[in-house]
């Protein structure tokens, strides 16, 4: 099963009905068929955009309860790779979800995204190399 990057978007657009990428996401993830790996930080990104309904956040926290993605563990002395790249990324800027995607990507040498936002057409990996968005909007 191949491992992909999930970011917060298409996650929020999954559970929201009124997010203008809804449709496209879920049809997206209906024809899905892979490992989604994604961070705490990105999973806290999501519940704050979901914070308009409770019900919606405990669908989406259910979701992850039953693995639907895999929450890669970032260790605190890992945190300095963030670090560089955010302030590499400064005039983008990269946020912390963002840069701890770009992190499990170049660590665990995974190649895609389901993304979204387009600053991750910009970011590279410390070998320089860019993720191929799965989901181009």
């Amino acid at each position: 099963m191949k491992n992909t990057i999930i970011d917060s978007g298409p996650i929020i657009a999954l559970f929201d009905k009124d997010d203008k990428y809804h449709k496209k996401t879920l049809e997206f993830m209906h024809s899905f068929d892979g490992k989604l790996i994604s961070t705490w930080a990105v999973i806290t990104e999501v519940t704050h955009m979901l914070s308009f309904n409770l019900t919606v956040q405990l669908n989406f926290l259910k979701w992850v309860e039953m693995e639907a993605i895999t929450i890669y563990q970032i260790e605190q002395s890992e945190l300095t790779a963030m670090i560089k790249m955010m302030q590499k990324y400064s005039d983008i800027p990269m946020d912390l979800a963002d840069s701890t995607l770009m992190y499990v990507a170049q660590k665990e040498n995974i190649k895609d995204i389901i993304s979204i936002d387009s600053d991750f057409d910009i970011y590279r990996t410390i070998k320089k190399q860019s993720l191929n968005n799965l989901l181009r909007v």
